[in-house]
Formats: structure tokens, C-alpha cells, sequence
């Protein structure tokens, strides 16, 4: 069969579209035909993009379920190892509380400290108790203490606090002395001012506990003048 271009386009020139029933055969099957493929083109295409999207989906889905079972299987065969650990890490943060006082511990540990410093043969000036802070789950209490004694006794009183069962950290300590003395001099009398803070553990909001107050006749007023 041979096509004459110029006669067909003057064949679609000619066509009525309110009439297509009298177009030719092979002009209604073209069109028939281009109609059907754009619309089976389209529907497939919509078709292979929901399955493929739902393909997606599930792919990720078994991903992450494989490392999830990954992970629950080294649990599993890890069990009996991370069952120890966990006793272990409650074991030694039973420990870690058993050595921050609760607050009615606080004078205790406050005469505890005064021991300390008078068996290194110091003399407390004064012992101030500071504001609490509380930070997450513990509280910090600062002590303000002024101490006087020989340099040896200061040494054996840092020492000795450091070695107290309770948690007590030493902070911004000041030494003063007569400058011409030397501090190595046995007997030469020194006044260290030292924070001291001791913490507790809040299983309880601090405004509803009792105020501590610090032991009564452990330690003489602060002296008015300062110790150079």
C-alpha cells in the first residue's frame, strides 16, 4: 500500500468532527489506536508507580525490621552478660548514694570534719553553712570553713577530709601568713580559708525538709580580723 502525504493531508483537512462517522477506516483506527495506547500508557504508568512506591515501603520496612531482630538477637545471645553488668552498675550506684549523706546526716558529717581538724591540732575561726543547689538528681551543699594551724596540720586536715567515708570535695583555698615567716617553719601559725562541699541525694525536694544548721559548739565565731 503507498501513501500519498499530500493526500492525506488533505483527507484530514477535510475531516468534519461533528460528523466522525464518516471519517475514513484507517483515520478511526489510528485514532483509536493512539487513544488506547495514551490510555493504557497512563494507566500502567500509575499502576507501576503505586506498586513500586508500596515496594519502597515495604523494603524499608524489612530493613528495619532485620536490624531490629539484629539487635533483639545480640540481646538475646548477650543476655546473660548484660544481666551481670546491670547488677553490677546498681551494685556500685548503691555505692556511689550510700556516700552522699542525707541532709539529716548533714551536723554528722559537719562534727566529722571538725574531728578532723581538731586532731590535726587546728583551730576553727568559723564553719558557715552555704545555700543548697540542687543539680539533676543530687544536691550540692558548700561549707565556708576558716582554720588556723600549723602548715603540717593544714596538710593532715586535707588529707583527713578527703579520707572521710562521705563525699566531701575541697575548693578555692586560701593560705595567709606573716610573710616573713616561712610556712615550712614548724610551729608557724597559718589561716586557711577553704569551701568545702558535701552532696546529697534528692529523693525528696529540699523545701520540705527541716534547715541544717551546723554543730552547736564545734567551732569558735570568725575572728574579726584576718590572719596575715
Amino acid at each position: 500500500m503507498k501513501f500519498d502525504l499530500e493526500e492525506i493531508q488533505e483527507t484530514l483537512g477535510s475531516l468534519d468532527p461533528q460528523n466522525i462517522g464518516s471519517w475514513p477506516v484507517y483515520i478511526k483506527a489510528v485514532i483509536f489506536a493512539a487513544v488506547f495506547v495514551a490510555v493504557f500508557t497512563a494507566g500502567n504508568y500509575f499502576l507501576v508507580v503505586d506498586v513500586i512506591t508500596k515496594l519502597q515501603k515495604q523494603q524499608e520496612t524489612e530493613a528495619k525490621l532485620i536490624k531490629e531482630f539484629e539487635e533483639k538477637s545480640f540481646q538475646a545471645a548477650n543476655l546473660e552478660e548484660f544481666t551481670k553488668q546491670m547488677e553490677e552498675l546498681d551494685n556500685s550506684y548503691a555505692a556511689l548514694l550510700r556516700q552522699l549523706p542525707k541532709e539529716t546526716e548533714v551536723p554528722g558529717l559537719l562534727e566529722d570534719i571538725t574531728h578532723t581538724g581538731l586532731g590535726s591540732g587546728l583551730r576553727f575561726d568559723s564553719i558557715d553553712l552555704g545555700k543548697e543547689e540542687g543539680i539533676e538528681f543530687y544536691a550540692v551543699l558548700p561549707i565556708n570553713l576558716t582554720v588556723r594551724g600549723a602548715y603540717h596540720g593544714l596538710a593532715g586536715f586535707v588529707s583527713g577530709v578527703a579520707a572521710l567515708p562521705r563525699i566531701v570535695t575541697l575548693h578555692d583555698f586560701v593560705i595567709d601568713t606573716d610573710k616573713s615567716a616561712d610556712i615550712r617553719t614548724p610551729g608557724s601559725m597559718l589561716t586557711m580559708v577553704i569551701k568545702a562541699k558535701t552532696y546529697r541525694y534528692k529523693d525528696e525536694p529540699a523545701e520540705n525538709k527541716a534547715p541544717v544548721s551546723a554543730p552547736q559548739g564545734r567551732a569558735k565565731p570568725p575572728a574579726k580580723g584576718k590572719a596575715k
